[in-house]
């Protein structure tokens, strides 16, 4: 007879619901594709029609299950009705954010305006929602809950000509700690992903400079950009038995960038 200890966790995610926002392109996309080839139902979370029915399409082709949300995450009233009227919510992946590049002198106060509701008022928003959807579960003590926030390995270092987003993920951060405690009692898991540079329609546009692309390469000792299924399958371990027992952290996915 087998004893508990020895039963092996699970990537596994069926019979639960993950929502995605962001997920109409790059990592949104990508870890909605796993999410839902682990098992789970995806909502998928963005501001584009086009962009998610496509994606839900694909997700339904597989064998998946998806369901499309049109809705952006700065707008509170909105964001607060749509994920409200799920009618249950496990796993929440918190991944919609932006970044405007530039110097620090330079910063206008609507870019600084904007990337703060962004990145940490509509992040800390949808995480309020999300978790209120999850504790109105009778079974949510045995069943537990996730929220996985997506902040960068700018996150945990600084960077020229990012400093708004370094100081909105350094944010992000904070709060996936200060959540992780006041939550656990209720077996709500609560950690960040931050993920290097990764190849996709945000980030493309910076690596037609030569400069900045040799800067991002040096500085990563692997020696190559992230790929979108890197960071995908990393959600999926947080999201799954397999990780059971991490909360309040952050799971560094750059190539060794914060190592040195």
């Amino acid at each position: 007879m087998s004893r508990p200890e020895d039963t092996a966790p699970s990537l596994r995610l069926d019979d639960r619901k993950a929502l995605v926002t962001g997920a109409g392109s790059g990592i949104g996309a990508a870890a909605a594709g796993a999410l839902a080839r682990a098992g789970a139902e995806v909502v998928l979370l963005g501001r584009t029609r086009s962009g998610l029915d496509k994606l839900a399409a694909e997700i339904e082709a597989s064998g998946g299950r998806a369901l499309p949300l049109v809705c952006d995450v700065t707008d509170a009233v909105a964001m607060r009705e749509a994920i409200g009227g799920l009618d249950s919510l496990d796993i929440l992946l918190n991944n919609a954010g932006g970044n405007i590049p530039e110097p620090f002198v330079d910063v206008s106060d609507s870019h600084l305006d904007s990337l703060l509701s962004l990145n940490v008022r509509a992040a800390f928003q949808v995480a309020q929602a999300a978790v209120r959807k999850m504790l109105e579960r009778k079974d949510r003590q045995l069943r537990g809950g996730t929220v996985i926030n997506v902040t960068s390995q700018m996150g945990h270092v600084g960077a020229p000509n990012r400093t708004v987003y370094c100081m909105t993920k350094h944010a992000l951060e904070g709060l996936t700690k200060a959540m992780a405690v006041e939550l656990a009692p209720r077996n709500i898991r609560v950690n960040s992903i931050a993920p290097t540079f990764v190849e996709t329609p945000l980030t493309k546009p910076y690596f037609t400079d030569g400069d900045f692309s040799k800067w991002v390469l040096q500085r990563i000792p692997l020696g190559r950009l992230g790929k979108p299924e890197e960071i995908a399958w990393a959600v999926v371990f947080l999201a799954s038995s397999a990780a059971s027992m991490i909360t309040g952290t952050s799971l560094v996915v750059d190539g060794g960038w914060t190592a040195q």
